[in-house]
């Protein structure tokens, strides 16, 4: 291939001065400066930083280009693991069946769409899966300490079979289990599942169950490291253990979680499958580079309010499993985080949506016609590029303490996953990274789940946890108290000048649970405002600062006269008065609204 990273179009520089100078002319408006007085490198503004360190520019150019990557099918398999011309080039549509699954609901799955089979807990394997061929349909497990128990029954049903299973994988995830305390078989089951499987056709025993990091709180780059890091471990115990490495590298496969950060997914995938493909190499044996590469939409993006709303992030995040080049992938029901879904769904009706959800993207979009989509993208490639460089970086740091386990041990992965984790909760506690129907646009009007319901998933730090505590103060409150906690709102001047604070607080306060009293316009001194007052212990004065520094300590004087506790002001700025705390966007909204509702009795 010939590297055309510096075969740019003529006049593409004077191009690029214009894009500088037109962002320039932005910047200049909205200072009101004089665009000569505002620097070209003033784009560098909208540089966007990740988790991971980072840097998101705003635009991608020819100027960023690298050099061609070998074709798909290829080591080091960053374009993916299926060749040009394979038969199929899509991924497959995965779903799980839990032990109470029927046999009925898994036929009617596959007839209409699902292609991979999960199957949980500890069911009857021969009546669950009478009628499927094991030789079209690949089977996982997810069976934590049943691993062995299903597993003994599902080679039992495939040996019953004629014709060579397509795939089996029976999910034994102990290493990453050690990170969440989840339920799994222990390392000694597990490496005599990975010597039987060995002795089996397309058996593969060992998962790397990235998912657990990204559960609690890892980075792109560190669900990468560490899956890496698992993944030799993996290797280290099962040739110790008598496996050839060549024999070991065939018992392992991936799984991911893949979030609504669409271009950062699809940059993940491909980073980890060029990574997995380099320790192959490292060690001697890059033809086995290439392993199953499962993902899931992230439990992590997961709402129970306005769950609907998970919706659309599984849409973008299945988007991204499948052009990142997943081997399948599973899109979770869209109330996957509410204990036995939301009340009055039909189960049927929440899978089937799910499973829709990719095949909209593999048929109608025609996604799974095209190989390696995001390939040859300024953006996508250089992205892919940087975080394969920061999750190596995770990994060797992970080997230098002498592997996985001992930094689990150790407590350096607790404390890693910790600091990510509390990263992120600190951006949603600001509103800094907005959650529709969290901290953003709220429905308050929702009706509240049942309060058993009101319990999330365990083993996730979901994004959503903490305004969601919040909520569930606010409908506590209300099923004793037969209204939701309340603030009022003191709008201070017309419509036109207090209509964009009102709704900010509006807004803010209802991501609490607690509603929003609006009065309309008053003027202290009212029988209107004096109402207004009276209507909760904590009001909110909104308005215009040009209206705080004419009214404003009238206002708050006044509402102190009438013995109000709590005077907010929707701002940052007061003049002549100072107000009990402020309303604005870098305040750390979870624990203001947390002490509101204290103050609320909530």
């Amino acid at each position: 291939m010939t590297d055309t990273r510096n075969s740019l179009i003529e006049g593409f520089e004077d191009r690029q001065q214009a894009w500088y100078k037109a962002v320039a002319g932005v910047f200049a408006r909205v200072q009101k400066k004089d665009v000569a007085d505002v620097p070209l490198d003033s784009w560098r503004k909208l540089i966007k930083t990740t988790y991971d360190g980072i840097e998101i520019n705003p635009l991608y150019t020819r100027a960023d280009e690298l050099p061609e990557d070998v074709t798909p099918g290829v080591f080091p398999y960053r374009r993916g693991a299926a060749g040009v011309g394979a038969e199929y080039q899509g991924w497959g549509v995965a779903e799980s069946f839990g032990a109470k699954a029927k046999n009925a609901t898994v036929l009617s799955a596959l007839e209409n769409g699902t292609t991979n089979l999960v199957l949980q807990g500890k069911p009857n394997v021969a009546e669950l899966l009478n009628g499927v061929h094991l030789s079209m349909c690949p089977v996982r497990l997810n069976c934590g300490t049943n691993t062995k128990a299903v597993a003994e029954e599902l080679f039992a049903f495939a040996d019953a079979q004629e014709g060579t299973p397509q795939l089996i994988e029976l999910g034994a995830s102990p290493l990453s289990s050690e990170v969440d305390d989840s339920a799994s078989v222990d390392l000694e089951t597990t490496v005599e599942l990975a010597k039987i499987s060995t002795e089996r056709e397309n058996t593969r025993a060992v998962l790397v169950d990235a998912v657990r990091f990204s559960n609690q709180g890892a980075t792109d780059a560190e669900e990468i490291g560490l899956a890496l890091a698992a993944g030799a471990e993996y290797l280290r115990i099962l040739t110790e253990a008598g496996l050839t490495i060549e024999q070991a590298f065939n018992q392992l496969s991936f799984r991911y979680a893949v979030t609504d950060d669409q271009f950062a997914q699809i940059a993940k995938l491909r980073a980890a499958r060029q990574l997995w493909a380099r320790v192959a190499e490292i060690v001697g044996v890059p033809e086995h580079g290439s392993c199953p590469q499962h993902a899931i939409t992230a439990p992590v993006m997961f709402a129970q309010r306005d769950p609907w709303v998970n919706m659309l992030r599984c849409t973008v995040a299945a988007f991204a499993g499948g052009v990142g080049g997943a081997t399948d992938v599973e899109v979770l029901p869209f109330d996957w985080a509410i204990p036995g879904g939301l009340p009055k769904t039909s189960r049927t009706f929440a899978t089937r949506m799910a499973r829709n959800t990719n095949l909209l993207l593999l048929e109608e979009s025609h996604l799974g016609h095209v190989i390696d989509p995001g390939g040859g993208s300024y953006f996508i490639e250089a992205l892919t590029t940087e975080l394969a460089d920061k999750a190596w970086a995770v990994f060797t740091d992970i080997e230098a303490q002498g592997g996985l386990r001992a930094a689990v041990a150790s407590g350096a992965v607790k404390e890693l996953l910790d600091t990510s984790f509390e990263a992120v909760r600190k951006d949603i506690a600001h509103r800094i990274k907005q959650l529709t129907a969290i901290n953003e646009f709220p429905n308050l009007a929702e009706a509240p789940l049942p309060a058993d319901l009101r319990v999330g998933p365990k083993y996730v730090r979901r994004w959503a946890g903490e305004f969601e505590a919040l909520r569930n103060r606010s409908d506590a409150y209300m099923e004793v108290k037969g209204v939701r906690p309340a603030a009022a709102l003191i709008p201070l001047g017309p419509l036109a000048k207090h209509n964009i604070r009102t709704g900010f607080a509006t807004n803010l306060l209802a991501s609490g649970g607690i509603e929003a009293l609006n009065p309309g316009q008053v003027t202290p001194g009212t029988p209107e405002f004096e109402q207004a007052a009276k209507a909760a212990k904590v009001v909110v004065i909104c308005g215009t600062d040009q209206e705080y520094a004419e009214t404003g300590a009238e206002a708050f004087k006044a509402l102190k006269d009438l013995g109000v506790e709590t005077v907010l002001l929707a701002g940052a700025k007061a003049e002549g008065f100072e107000p009990d705390g402020y309303l604005h966007l870098k305040i750390d909204a979870a624990a203001t609204l947390a002490g509101l509702l204290e103050k609320l009795g909530a």
